[in-house]
């Protein structure tokens, strides 16, 4: 009889290798295609491809962040109130998250998307997401791509004119969706909602 190593029967040793190839790569698949749960926007058709420019100059695109869950708010660096109130609530229960469970928090990426690319320029974003860590991308670009990018999550977004140094305001969204890694719709965050709520949803739907 042909053995292999230690007596053992080289038919036998060559079936218990191919038994761990296929455990592996039935593991190796079953991270590749498993999705996120679903939750309260799944099939609503929010989001999509977009090309924008972040707060250091670099076209980004939906594809930089595949495999990425992504926390996404639409605002602006003028906002007096909602937008900074809202960014600062999301950094604080991603760092909630990341003191639960470090692994799966660095999974989620936050990214704030203008919707008022003429004065939100890039040195602007720059200085307004340092305000607001960890790790958060500011995305701004053209007039036509800020405006399509908001029209794939279905943004409300007006210029009002108004008063003082900033010229006119923004009525707008104000939301925060939670994007899955293959960018499906998952849940949003609306701004009564507190830090606890969007730690707790986080720790809900990434896995």
């Amino acid at each position: 009889m042909n053995t292999g190593r230690a007596g053992v029967p080289r038919r036998a040793l060559v079936a218990a290798v191919l038994a761990l190839v296929l455990i592996a790569g039935g593991a190796w698949w079953a991270a590749r295609t498993a999705r996120a749960p679903e939750g309260p926007l799944a099939g609503s058709g929010l989001g999509g491809p977009f090309a924008l420019v972040d707060e250091e100059g670099r076209v980004r695109t939906d594809r930089d962040f595949a495999g990425k869950y992504r926390l996404i708010y639409f605002g602006y660096t003028f906002c007096p109130d909602v937008c900074p109130t809202d960014l600062a609530r999301n950094a604080r229960a991603l760092r909630d998250f990341a003191a639960v469970d470090a692994g799966r928090a660095a999974r989620v990426q936050p990214i704030f998307i203008t919707i008022d690319p003429e004065r939100d320029t890039v040195p602007v974003m720059r200085a307004y997401v340092a305000n607001f860590p960890p790790r958060l991308i500011g995305l701004t670009g053209s007039v036509d791509a800020v405006r399509r990018a908001g029209a794939a999550w279905k943004v409300y977004a007006v210029k009002r004119e108004g008063t003082g140094a900033s010229g006119y305001l923004m009525d707008h969204t104000a939301l925060t969706y939670l994007m899955g890694p293959g960018g499906e719709p998952i849940a949003f965050f609306t701004g009564e909602q507190g830090s606890a709520d969007v730690t707790a949803g986080l720790e809900r739907y990434v896995r």
